[in-house]
């Protein structure tokens, strides 16, 4: 079995089934999440893996370009009930963090996942990156790491629009960044 092989074996192993290959180097990268983080949401500084606990803009370029292959999984799900929506995500997320060890423990040690919303794998979340509870499996959203997900995952052909209404079917993305 190819690596590539193994690895999506893996991903539909833990049920994730909707992901295309990307290159790292078609990770768009852009300020202005960051700027969006900092003054547009409401986890901005409350969250140990929401900036600013995480790397700079330049920081993630430069991560981003120490990868050959990384992996989009998409999700979609409706949700008017925000408490439903925080179960499922840190339910999803928990799954993606098991496809990362999984990945890792199959030979690609550089194996990184960024999950598909706020961690969300505690209760409640501490501020401070290090006074998170779990460490070894908490992991940034792709736009804490600047990623603009509306430009990177549209080129795949996935959908993903500004909604506008909780009654609307959101898209959400997580990355693996495999080498």
């Amino acid at each position: 079995m190819t690596r590539i092989k193994r690895v999506e074996s893996i991903a539909r192993d833990h049920g994730f089934t909707d992901f295309k290959w990307i290159d790292p180097k078609d990770i768009v990268v852009s300020q202005w999440v960051r700027m969006k983080c900092e003054y547009g949401c409401s986890n901005y500084g409350r969250m140990a893996c929401c900036p600013p606990n995480t790397p700079t803009v330049e920081e993630c370029r430069q991560f981003f370009a120490e990868y050959r292959t990384a992996m989009v999984f998409h999700f979609q799900q409706v949700f008017k009930d925000t408490r439903k929506r925080h179960r499922w995500t840190a339910r999803v997320n928990d799954g993606l963090s098991k496809v990362e060890r999984d990945v890792f423990l199959a030979g690609h040690p550089k194996a990184f996942m960024l999950f598909q919303g706020a961690c969300r794998l505690c209760a409640e979340c501490v501020p401070a990156r290090a006074d998170c509870k779990k460490p070894d499996f908490s992991r940034p959203t792709p736009e804490a790491m600047a990623v603009d997900v509306f430009s990177t995952v549209r080129p795949l052909g996935y959908p993903i629009e500004v909604l506008t209404d909780r009654s609307q079917q959101m898209n959400r993305y997580g990355l693996l960044l495999v080498e």
